[in-house]
Protein backbone atom coordinates (compact mmCIF):
# COMPACT_ATOMS: atom_id res chain seq x y z
CA UNK A 1 0.00 0.00 0.00
CA UNK A 2 2.22 2.38 0.60
CA UNK A 3 4.90 1.57 -1.91
CA UNK A 4 1.63 2.25 -3.98
CA UNK A 5 0.96 5.48 -2.82
CA UNK A 6 4.15 7.07 -2.86
CA UNK A 7 4.24 6.65 -6.71
CA UNK A 8 1.03 8.26 -6.81
CA UNK A 9 2.03 10.98 -5.23
CA UNK A 10 5.72 11.31 -6.88
CA UNK A 11 3.58 11.56 -10.27
CA UNK A 12 1.80 14.18 -8.63
CA UNK A 13 4.92 15.94 -8.10
CA UNK A 14 4.97 15.66 -4.03
CA UNK A 15 8.19 16.54 -2.28
CA UNK A 16 7.94 13.87 0.44
CA UNK A 17 6.09 10.19 1.08
CA UNK A 18 6.45 8.76 4.91
CA UNK A 19 4.77 6.21 6.58
CA UNK A 20 2.40 7.60 10.10
CA UNK A 21 5.44 5.57 12.22
CA UNK A 22 8.30 8.36 11.23
CA UNK A 23 6.73 11.48 10.97
CA UNK A 24 9.77 14.58 11.95
CA UNK A 25 9.30 15.36 15.66
CA UNK A 26 8.69 19.25 14.40
CA UNK A 27 5.67 18.57 13.08
CA UNK A 28 3.97 15.89 15.17
CA UNK A 29 0.31 16.32 14.59
CA UNK A 30 -2.31 14.42 16.64
CA UNK A 31 -3.71 13.10 13.63
CA UNK A 32 -0.26 11.51 12.42
CA UNK A 33 -1.33 8.81 14.97
CA UNK A 34 -4.17 7.55 13.14
CA UNK A 35 -3.47 8.64 9.50
CA UNK A 36 -2.90 5.73 7.45
CA UNK A 37 -0.24 7.22 5.70
CA UNK A 38 1.13 10.99 6.10
CA UNK A 39 2.91 13.20 2.71
CA UNK A 40 4.56 16.01 3.74
CA UNK A 41 4.74 19.08 0.77
CA UNK A 42 1.91 17.56 -1.09
CA UNK A 43 0.00 18.17 -3.90
CA UNK A 44 -2.62 17.86 -5.88
CA UNK A 45 -4.00 18.69 -9.63
CA UNK A 46 -7.78 19.39 -9.63
CA UNK A 47 -8.96 18.61 -13.50
CA UNK A 48 -12.39 18.64 -14.69
CA UNK A 49 -13.25 16.93 -18.36
CA UNK A 50 -9.17 17.29 -18.59
CA UNK A 51 -8.91 21.02 -17.63
CA UNK A 52 -6.80 21.77 -14.88
CA UNK A 53 -8.93 23.94 -12.10
CA UNK A 54 -7.17 24.29 -9.42
CA UNK A 55 -3.98 23.31 -7.45
CA UNK A 56 -3.83 22.15 -4.14
CA UNK A 57 -0.99 22.32 -2.28
CA UNK A 58 -0.30 22.00 1.90
CA UNK A 59 2.69 21.69 3.95
CA UNK A 60 1.21 18.66 5.54
CA UNK A 61 -1.44 15.85 4.27
CA UNK A 62 -2.67 12.91 6.49
CA UNK A 63 -4.69 10.45 4.62
CA UNK A 64 -7.97 8.56 6.17
CA UNK A 65 -10.70 6.08 5.21
CA UNK A 66 -8.88 4.07 1.92
CA UNK A 67 -7.20 7.49 0.95
CA UNK A 68 -10.34 9.04 -0.15
CA UNK A 69 -10.30 11.58 2.85
CA UNK A 70 -6.89 13.84 3.24
CA UNK A 71 -6.59 16.57 6.14
CA UNK A 72 -4.28 19.18 5.12
CA UNK A 73 -2.23 21.68 7.11
CA UNK A 74 -1.31 25.24 5.96
CA UNK A 75 -3.34 25.16 2.52
CA UNK A 76 -2.76 26.86 -0.84
CA UNK A 77 -4.98 26.27 -3.37
CA UNK A 78 -4.04 28.03 -7.27
CA UNK A 79 -7.01 28.73 -9.38
CA UNK A 80 -7.46 28.70 -13.02
CA UNK A 81 -9.05 30.34 -15.87
CA UNK A 82 -10.55 28.17 -18.79
CA UNK A 83 -7.48 29.34 -20.59
CA UNK A 84 -5.08 28.35 -17.95
CA UNK A 85 -4.31 31.19 -16.66
CA UNK A 86 -3.89 31.89 -12.93
CA UNK A 87 -7.25 33.34 -11.39
CA UNK A 88 -7.28 33.55 -7.75
CA UNK A 89 -5.01 32.02 -4.84
CA UNK A 90 -6.83 30.76 -1.62
CA UNK A 91 -4.96 29.96 1.60
CA UNK A 92 -5.79 28.25 5.03
CA UNK A 93 -4.37 27.38 8.04
CA UNK A 94 -6.39 23.63 7.72
CA UNK A 95 -8.46 22.41 4.95
CA UNK A 96 -10.16 18.70 3.98
CA UNK A 97 -9.85 17.41 0.51
CA UNK A 98 -12.32 14.52 -0.78
CA UNK A 99 -10.73 12.38 -3.69
CA UNK A 100 -13.95 10.77 -4.44
CA UNK A 101 -16.29 14.08 -4.85
CA UNK A 102 -12.53 16.41 -5.59
CA UNK A 103 -14.19 18.78 -3.01
CA UNK A 104 -11.87 20.55 -0.71
CA UNK A 105 -12.97 22.42 2.40
CA UNK A 106 -10.85 25.19 4.21
CA UNK A 107 -10.90 25.99 7.67
CA UNK A 108 -9.68 28.79 9.64
CA UNK A 109 -8.14 32.24 8.62
CA UNK A 110 -9.08 31.43 4.73
CA UNK A 111 -8.47 34.15 2.71
CA UNK A 112 -8.83 34.08 -1.25
CA UNK A 113 -7.12 36.67 -3.34
CA UNK A 114 -8.11 37.06 -6.97
CA UNK A 115 -5.39 38.41 -9.62
CA UNK A 116 -7.56 42.16 -10.19
CA UNK A 117 -7.73 42.95 -6.69
CA UNK A 118 -10.41 41.09 -5.15
CA UNK A 119 -9.92 40.12 -1.53
CA UNK A 120 -12.58 37.67 0.70
CA UNK A 121 -11.92 36.43 4.35
CA UNK A 122 -14.08 33.72 5.90
CA UNK A 123 -13.56 31.02 8.93
CA UNK A 124 -14.45 28.46 6.25
CA UNK A 125 -15.40 27.92 2.50
CA UNK A 126 -15.99 24.79 -0.19
CA UNK A 127 -14.29 24.63 -3.30
CA UNK A 128 -16.81 22.41 -5.30
CA UNK A 129 -14.54 21.25 -8.21
CA UNK A 130 -17.19 20.30 -10.81
CA UNK A 131 -19.17 23.38 -10.57
CA UNK A 132 -15.53 25.14 -10.40
CA UNK A 133 -17.36 27.41 -7.42
CA UNK A 134 -16.19 28.61 -4.16
CA UNK A 135 -19.50 29.04 -1.27
CA UNK A 136 -19.48 29.14 2.41
CA UNK A 137 -23.07 29.76 5.03
CA UNK A 138 -20.42 31.44 7.46
CA UNK A 139 -19.63 35.15 7.41
CA UNK A 140 -17.50 36.78 5.03
CA UNK A 141 -15.85 39.96 4.04
CA UNK A 142 -15.03 40.58 0.55
CA UNK A 143 -13.08 44.37 -0.23
CA UNK A 144 -11.85 45.86 -3.47
CA UNK A 145 -10.52 48.97 -4.80
CA UNK A 146 -13.59 51.00 -3.72
CA UNK A 147 -15.90 48.45 -2.93
CA UNK A 148 -16.35 46.51 0.32
CA UNK A 149 -19.12 43.74 1.08
CA UNK A 150 -19.82 41.35 3.80
CA UNK A 151 -22.95 38.91 4.82
CA UNK A 152 -23.43 35.45 6.05
CA UNK A 153 -23.26 33.05 3.35
CA UNK A 154 -22.18 32.93 -0.46
CA UNK A 155 -21.48 31.69 -3.62
CA UNK A 156 -19.02 32.32 -6.52
CA UNK A 157 -16.34 31.83 -8.54
CA UNK A 158 -13.50 31.51 -7.54
CA UNK A 159 -12.00 35.57 -8.84
CA UNK A 160 -15.45 36.32 -7.12
CA UNK A 161 -16.62 38.60 -10.37
CA UNK A 162 -20.18 36.93 -9.71
CA UNK A 163 -20.78 36.69 -6.21
CA UNK A 164 -24.02 36.06 -4.70
CA UNK A 165 -24.92 36.77 -1.30
CA UNK A 166 -26.86 34.68 0.85
CA UNK A 167 -28.30 36.98 3.98
CA UNK A 168 -27.20 39.95 5.57
CA UNK A 169 -25.90 41.43 2.91
CA UNK A 170 -24.50 44.82 3.45
CA UNK A 171 -21.44 47.34 2.01
CA UNK A 172 -19.35 50.05 1.21
CA UNK A 173 -19.26 51.91 -2.23
CA UNK A 174 -16.60 54.52 -2.94
CA UNK A 175 -18.42 56.38 0.71
CA UNK A 176 -21.57 55.77 0.12
CA UNK A 177 -23.20 52.72 2.80
CA UNK A 178 -25.55 50.14 2.11
CA UNK A 179 -27.36 48.48 4.88
CA UNK A 180 -29.11 44.71 4.92
CA UNK A 181 -32.70 44.75 3.36
CA UNK A 182 -35.46 45.12 5.50
CA UNK A 183 -39.09 45.07 4.65
CA UNK A 184 -40.49 48.16 3.66
CA UNK A 185 -42.64 49.96 6.55
CA UNK A 186 -46.42 49.43 5.63
CA UNK A 187 -47.84 53.41 5.34
CA UNK A 188 -50.36 54.72 7.85
CA UNK A 189 -53.77 53.81 7.59
CA UNK A 190 -55.92 56.78 5.58
CA UNK A 191 -58.01 58.92 8.07
CA UNK A 192 -61.27 58.12 8.21
CA UNK A 193 -63.41 61.46 8.25
CA UNK A 194 -65.81 62.17 11.31
CA UNK A 195 -69.73 61.41 10.49
CA UNK A 196 -72.29 64.26 8.94
CA UNK A 197 -74.57 65.05 11.57
CA UNK A 198 -77.84 67.05 9.79
CA UNK A 199 -78.68 70.13 10.81
CA UNK A 200 -82.21 71.20 12.29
Amino acid sequence: MRAVLCVALAILGSAGCTSKKEPPVATHSALADSADQIMYGARFKMTDGGLERAQLEADTAYFFDDNTRVELEKVHTTFFTATGAKDAVLTSQHGTYNTRTSNMVARRNVVVVSEDGRRLTSPELIYNQQRNEISSDSAFVMTEPNRRLSGIGFRSDPNMKNIQILKGASGLIKGVSTQPTTTPAQPPPAAVPPPVVPKR
